[in-house]
């Protein structure tokens, strides 16, 4: 069988103290990995010297989503302690979200200033569907995430090891978050400061789109094939400006796989708004970005299989061996690689 389609062949090993539990500050001071798929030349240059590394007729995406304080401690009504993470909003008012601790339908569960959730089904895939109250009636999405903003907690990624702090609240968001819905932040973004995005802008034509990231990009992949694996989908809207450019001929260059995702579901489907399901591996590689920017990902992910669509999964894999023998920072809160 084609080793590019077994998950076991995205594996790598990575020592425990290459994982980042903190960003680096200023946030374009992360280092980059450089790699030209037509010289096949790697660099090894900072986030600020991205300016100097493009193309200069690219245009750039960003992903706008704001990440919200998904994760909720409470008690069950019988006194049990529970944790509940924020995974996105269904109709009717009714949330899908995974819960820390034994539940069954008609468990109600109690969190600060009144906040109360319902537990209405559970579901093989581990989710639960809840509704939330407050005040006796049912809270709409708008609502329940002002609340959580009050009394919520940053969602910070289980491989970070340590409670969410005050600066998390600042450094785990992405400068363009405009629109709420994500439970974890396009870690890509993290990197971008005013002042590297203001001397971007004068120089490459940038715009933003929308993918609220779901607790479904932690999954790993379990299926020993990738094509047999369930992607997860999450909600996105493409505004008009960056559809045209999406349209146009320019080179693109998507910071992060968010980004990355939502364009390529567009450029297949046509749709601008919506659920994005889609699984870019090997065997379906991108139609329409041209560069991507984007962070080191865990082993066996839909993310280093997604970057591994743009040079192959051996040259990823080489890559990322180069990063860890050169010190480089991984996962969420590391440093970035640049695809050109």
């Amino acid at each position: 069988m084609n080793p590019d389609l077994l998950t076991e062949s995205y594996d790598y090993p990575l020592p425990p103290e290459r994982i980042a539990t903190h960003p680096v500050h200023p946030a374009d001071a992360a280092r980059l990995l450089i790699y030209n798929r037509v010289t096949q030349q790697v660099m090894h240059r900072t986030v600020r010297d991205l300016p100097d590394l493009l193309p200069p007729d690219t245009a750039i995406l960003f992903n706008d989503t704001r990440v919200i304080k998904a994760r909720l401690f409470g008690r069950k009504s019988t006194g049990g302690k529970i944790e509940l993470l924020l995974n996105k909003p269904l109709p009717d008012n009714r949330y899908s979200v995974l819960i820390r601790g034994k539940v069954a339908p008609g468990t109600e569960l109690r969190f600060d200033e009144g906040l109360t959730a319902v537990v209405e089904a559970l579901h093989a895939d581990g989710s639960r569907t809840v509704r939330f109250e407050h005040s006796g009636r049912v809270l709409p999405f708008g609502e329940l995430v002002e609340l959580c903003d009050r009394i919520g907690h940053i969602p910070l990624p289980p491989y970070i090891e340590r409670p969410d702090t005050p600066g998390d609240a600042r450094d785990y968001q992405n400068p363009f978050a405009a629109h709420a819905g994500a439970v974890a932040a396009p870690t890509a973004s993290l990197h971008f400061t005013p002042e590297l995005i203001e001397r971007l802008q004068q120089r490459f034509t940038t715009q933003t789109l929308t993918l609220h990231v779901g607790a479904g990009t932690f999954k790993p992949v379990e299926a020993e094939r990738i094509d047999r694996h369930p992607m997860h989908s999450e909600y996105f809207r493409i505004p008009v400006e960056a559809t045209e450019l999406i349209r146009s001929p320019r080179p693109l260059l998507a910071v992060g796989t968010t980004v990355t995702r939502t364009v390529e579901y567009f450029a297949r489907t046509g749709r601008t708004e919506g659920e994005c399901d889609l699984f870019l591996h090997p065997g379906n590689p991108p139609v329409r970005v041209d560069h991507l920017m984007t962070n080191f990902h865990l082993p066996k992910s839909t993310l280093i299989m997604l970057v591994s669509t743009f040079v192959g999964r051996e040259r990823t894999l080489e890559l990322y061996r180069e990063a860890i023998e050169k010190g480089y920072r991984f996962y969420s809160y590391g440093d970035a690689m640049l695809i050109l």
